[in-house]
């Protein structure tokens, strides 16, 4: 039976449909044909039958293995279909429909037990299903196979994610196929031991246990298992030390039931160097293979200062160990992929580990964000980043061998399926891939929208959010979403997610608007001091900037964001506050928590007004108004740049940009940590690691003489950093940053400004380490001191 189930397509009707598989099947076969039939039933309300032979009596059927047993499933067709054109490669599979009046048929045919696993995963995702209904494109037909071996993502039982610390093992392996059908085929689990506490309030099973479960879990569905293993001791040069860690590593490898690789991040933790690192994991690798013989040990040299850096690519080019499976590049590598790829010998692949789950401060950050959603949304947000993601994916892979991502929950699940997708493809169309995952998670009825809505979700972070008007209509969108859902796809945690950010941007944007509102009526009210007098000035702003708080805007929208909170720790466990919700930390993805911080000057304004009230003079009183007033006059001939607000960054030299640098090695980047004082000390701009920062001057007056204003604020002010005009004049030489921030200022050389232009340059300390964050610059004016 042909179905018409879209415009000018038809579709083959599988509502009665036999699945014939080979006999007898176990092990990860066995898994791939009940996962087919159970997501099925979930969708559909339909149980398929479950044969080793074709039906008597026409029948559609589902026929399902591996190419080199067709003759086992595919009936009369076998030999027809061996001379079928197949997609070569490990993990290759091809699904082809035979439309035959009353017995259609599907084949779904592996090229070994993984290809039939990802076949199985492309039907699933490939089928029209509602409640007594399931149909597939009548002139369905796919043959593929991956480009890159290794598509995985990071699974960590632990406090610090935002979700996975609740999951059971019913959960842990539903998961495990959402991410199958899509095409992941490793794993990473996380050992008890790692930078974090030992328990959780939430853990359903201690954390041996469960990875002892979720190793299981992989090995049944066929999957890869790594383990992300940090060196978190001190002194591994000490034979104490390094017997203390081959006997707790030992203990977690023997009881695993499947380990496919090991990785030791350098840092992040880890603080040993190079030398000493390495003469550990040869010695773990001795221990891992006791165990496991096949598993292979990877190491990165992620935080690792430039000498470091150094002595790590030396080893690998001088002593070549036999024993390293490879190098791993992630979070806190000061130099580029490519610029790894070319420095160590060719025979280590390199596996990324790229960091899907965070927004800022981070490996690859949300570009151009804006303050007002960092300073709420914060680090760990809902965050699907599709297009984003898909840039960083077609930048970053081709020197590898595939990758695991960074996740620290289900915050990211829109991320994880974009790069298993584009692992397999990367030159699949993300909106294709988006709609195949709203069809498959959300309902056929709903593909178009909600894919639709990701993309509108990923513009709203996109730019300056006063002026976004967008983050509006993607409510409205989703608004209308959710007053026809059905009861159960409000139950749905991945549409609850969607909902959540889309109430939570609108809000968030609605008091960015009212409370700029407010702020510029309060300055208003304080321009007119001198006449109103000082404490009634003070006053009258402060009543109109606590509006913010005792006259709420879309209170509506946030008591909705609430409930939808609820709901996801409900649902799937999500964390989304601290006090309710017994989140670890408000920047792991406890957002709900920061729903209320102000996004304007109210509080440092309240702080400026004690203290002017103390001064027993009205005209300091009025002195020190007309400072915050003027707070952002460079006067006249002067200039002035808030380098965290997106509006007003007028002599920024960028740099390539997220689209070419999207992790930001070679560009500016709008950076975030300090929290405190005035807004424009919550954000700015930064370089990172050796990079300068920069900013460039045109059209200045060549016969007079500048002063610098500057403020530096950020969350390590011990990072010091120097200052540089036209590159060779030191207006300051390396400095630490003053916690709280205040302006300081240097005046400017008049050859630096001769020629009528300047550009001023900052550096952060050389040659370090961590994260490359640390040359934070906040507000800078150029002052004319003198001149026409």
């Amino acid at each position: 039976m042909l179905l018409a189930f879209e415009p000018g397509a038809r579709a083959v009707d599988l509502s009665r449909a036999t699945v014939v598989c080979p006999p007898d099947l176990t092990g990860p076969l066995g898994k791939a044909v009940t996962m087919l039939i159970e997501e099925v039933e979930k969708r559909t309300d339909i149980r398929w039958d479950h044969r080793s032979s074709w039906p008597a009596s026409p029948a559609p059927v589902i026929a399902v293995g591996a190419a080199s047993e067709l003759s086992l499933f595919a009936g009369k067709y076998a030999e027809e279909l061996a001379g079928d054109r197949k997609a070569a490669g490990p993990e290759g599979y091809r699904i082809r429909v035979k439309r035959i009046p009353g017995a259609p048929a599907v084949f779904v045919i592996g090229n070994d037990a993984r290809g039939v696993l990802f076949g199985i995963g492309h039907l699933l995702r490939s089928l029209r299903m509602r409640p007594g209904v399931i149909a597939l494109p009548d002139d369905f037909n796919v043959a593929t196979a991956p480009t890159y071996r290794l598509r995985g993502h990071q699974l960590g039982y632990r406090p610090k994610t935002n979700s996975y610390d609740a999951w059971d093992v019913t959960r842990w392996e539903q998961y495990i196929r959402d991410l199958v059908v899509f095409g992941c085929n490793a794993i990473e689990l996380i050992p008890p031991r790692s930078d974090d506490d030992a328990s959780s309030p939430h853990f359903p099973l201690p954390p041996m246990e469960m990875m002892v479960v979720m190793s299981r879990l992989a090995d049944q569905y066929g999957l890869d298992v790594w383990i992300w293993y940090p060196a978190m001791d001190r002194e591994y040069a000490e034979p104490a030390t390094v017997a203390f860690a081959l006997d707790e590593w030992g203990e977690v490898f023997q009881k695993l039931p499947r380990v496919d690789a090991v990785f030791v991040p350098g840092g992040d933790p880890g603080h040993t160097r190079p030398k000493v690192l390495m003469n550990l994991l040869a010695r773990q690798t001795d221990n891992l293979h006791r165990y496991h013989p096949k598993a292979q040990m990877w190491v990165s040299p992620q935080s690792f200062n430039q000498e470091w850096l150094d002595e790590f690519i030396g080893i690998l080019q001088n002593e070549q160990p036999p024993w390293l499976g490879g190098v791993v590049y992630g979070p806190q590598v000061r130099t580029s992929l490519l610029q790894l790829r070319g420095a160590i010998p060719r025979k280590y692949p390199i596996r990324h580990y790229p960091d899907i789950t965070h927004c800022l401060r981070c490996e690859y950050p949300v570009p151009d964000w804006d303050s007002a959603f960092a300073a709420t949304e914060g680090r760990e947000p809902i965050n699907p980043r599709p297009l984003g993601q898909a840039s960083i994916f077609r930048l970053t892979q081709p020197d590898t061998i595939g990758f695991l991502t960074y996740s620290e929950g289900c915050n990211d699940d829109v991320n994880k399926v974009v790069w298993s997708a584009l692992g397999w493809d990367p030159a699949a169309n993300v909106t294709n891939v988006l709609r195949e995952y709203s069809r498959y998670f959300i309902g056929d009825a709903f593909t178009e929208k909600f894919a639709q809505g990701v993309l509108a979700l990923e513009r709203n972070w996109r730019g300056a959010l006063l002026t976004n008007e967008g983050v509006f209509a993607t409510l409205k969108e989703f608004q209308a979403l959710e007053k026809s859902a059905s009861p159960q796809l409000k139950n749905n945690w991945r549409f609850q997610q969607a909902l959540y950010r889309a109430y939570y941007d609108a809000y968030t944007r609605s008091r960015l608007l009212y409370e700029t509102g407010l702020e510029t009526k309060a300055m208003a009210r304080l321009e007119n001091a001198k006449k109103s007098g000082s404490l009634g000035a003070m006053s009258e702003a402060e009543v109109l900037l606590e509006r913010a708080v005792t006259e709420r805007v879309s209170s509506g929208w946030r008591g909705r964001v609430f409930e939808l909170a609820e709901a996801l720790y409900r649902s799937i466990g999500m964390q989304l506050s601290v006090p309710l919700y017994q989140a670890k930390a408000v920047d792991r993805g406890a957002n709900l928590d920061n729903i209320d911080v102000p996004l304007n000057d109210r509080l440092w304004l309240e702080e400026q007004f004690a203290a002017i009230r103390s001064l027993p003079d009205e005209g300091q009183r009025l002195k020190r108004i007309d400072e915050i007033v003027r707070w952002n006059d460079p006067g006249p001939g002067g200039f002035y740049d808030d380098l965290g607000d997106l509006l007003r960054q007028p002599h920024l030299v960028r740099g390539p940009g997220f689209e070419n640098d999207p992790a930001f090695l070679r560009s500016a980047l709008v950076d975030f940590g300090y929290k405190g004082g005035r807004l424009s000390w919550w954000n700015n701009t930064t370089s990172l690691y050796d990079q300068p920062l920069k900013l460039h001057y045109a059209g200045l007056d060549a016969s007079a003489r500048y002063k610098l204003r500057v403020v530096y604020a950020s969350d390590v002010p011990s990072r010091r950093v120097r200052l540089v005009a036209n590159e060779q004049i030191e207006i300051h030489p390396l400095l630490a940053k003053k916690s709280p921030p205040e302006p300081l200022e240097f005046s400017i050389p008049a050859e630096a400004t001769k020629q009528g232009e300047l550009t001023l340059s900052w550096f952060r300390e050389p040659g370090l380490g961590d994260n490359g964050r640390g040359c934070h610059v906040a507000e800078v004016w150029l002052i004319k001191t003198s001149g026409n």
